[in-house]
């Protein structure tokens, strides 16, 4: 009897070359797993390429409602960018992904896990972690094992048949709800500009003169309502990309550490990210003190990166999203967004649990607060400064 594999498809190239390996090279029946989180392909085109490559059996897994509510909405909470600039969509999509394979790998009772990661990037990261963290299964990954190249890839896909299209084969195209990455091409220059028609989310010509103004309500830490309207999790997600792609608001051209020590550079459109996470980190400095928010920067930042390292069953992880969890009970309230030619900011916030006082922060008539109050506590703030000084003045 022959052993058996499960790998996660997404269809594109390196999976689909990753099927004919397993097939050839180590004589095993496939199967294959779809998870849909968002990333707008055709799942009975992809189940049916899964088909004619020869696989045992296919699934397609509906993961998007769980994607939002226990990985993206965590991110929300934390301010995830990593390194201030990405909002980790594919970071957060791998392990959710890699617990489905494992959960279909149990059911069929397979002998090895596959993936069809590279072991240049971060996703081989997060899928083995994942692997190794739920199960004691050997792990294939072809593409990394061979060293294979991505010229090699495509000249094996023709010699065997398999379809490959044409965006497929200018970019390397990873997409969900949170966000599209785009690699490849000229984009390997990191001086060169990315191709309008690298972009499908963000629009870059032909934008409106006028603004859009954006409001976006929150409950402890959670997006609930765009434009004084409720929606789903997952069509809050949808409007918030739709209406601020069409503002040319949501691109990110980086230069970006992996985990493997390469510095890579990385193009992403991330509209509705970048909005809900400037809104959400807005909205947390009305209504935390200073000293939750200096505190919780820190927090945000080593979340973003046990998130992005695909370290995110570690126990750090989970004991921070405890502390996360619990400073958001009080971050509910509205932001409104201005989008203009592909800007985004700010211009107003407010929250029943706003720390900010009009009568003590204004400067007009009828101001609570006392300023003469301010002469003993500047003398005493600054008291080790200036006593530094004028010791080092008398040397």
């Amino acid at each position: 009897m022959k052993q058996k594999a499960v790998l996660a498809f997404s269809g594109g190239l390196d999976t689909s070359v990753v099927i004919k390996y397993l097939q050839e090279k180590h004589r095993m029946d496939v199967i294959t797993v779809t998870v849909d989180v968002g990333e707008g392909s055709d799942q009975k085109k992809i189940a049916a390429k899964a088909k004619k490559l020869g696989v045992l059996r296919h699934y397609n897994l509906d993961a998007r409602k769980e994607f939002v509510e226990n990985y993206i909405y965590p991110a929300i909470k934390a301010n995830a960018l990593y390194q201030k600039k990405y909002c980790l969509a594919t970071s957060l999509a791998r392990p959710l992904i890699a617990q489905k394979v494992l959960e279909v790998a149990k059911k069929e009772k397979v002998d090895a896990l596959a993936h069809g990661c590279t072991g240049k990037g971060n996703d081989q990261v997060r899928f083995d972690v994942t692997f190794g963290s739920g199960s004691n299964l050997p792990i294939i990954a072809p593409i990394r094992d061979l060293n294979l190249d991505r010229t090699t890839e495509l000249e094996f896909a023709n010699k065997h048949g398999i379809p490959i299209d044409s965006v497929s084969k200018k970019f390397s195209i990873d997409q969900n709800l949170w966000g599209r990455a785009i690699e490849g091409g000229n984009m390997e220059d990191p001086y060169a500009e990315p191709p309008d028609d690298a972009f499908i989310w963000v629009k870059t010509r032909g934008l409106p003169d006028k603004p859009r103004y954006m409001e976006i309500e929150f409950q402890n830490g959670v997006p609930v309502a765009i434009d004084k309207k409720r929606m789903t999790p997952i069509r809050l997600i949808e409007y918030a990309n739709r209406v601020a792609g069409s503002y040319g608001v949501g691109i990110v051209d980086h230069i970006e550490d992996r985990v493997v020590g390469i510095k890579s550079r990385e193009v992403y459109e991330t509209p509705g990210a970048l909005c809900i996470i400037e809104a959400h980190s807005d909205l947390e400095k009305m209504v935390h003190t200073k000293h939750e928010n200096k505190f919780k920067e820190m927090v945000d930042q080593e979340w973003a990166w046990l998130a992005y390292s695909g370290l995110w069953q570690d126990p750090l992880k989970r004991d921070l999203d405890r502390f996360i969890d619990q400073s958001q009970k009080v971050v509910t309230g509205t932001v409104r967004l201005k989008l203009h030619k592909g800007s985004l900011r700010v211009v107003g916030r407010k929250s029943k649990y706003s720390l900010y006082s009009h009568n003590i922060a204004t400067y007009g008539k009828g101001s609570a607060f006392d300023q003469r109050k301010a002469t003993g506590f500047v003398e005493l703030w600054g008291l080790q400064t200036t006593e530094a000084n004028k010791l080092l003045n008398k040397r």
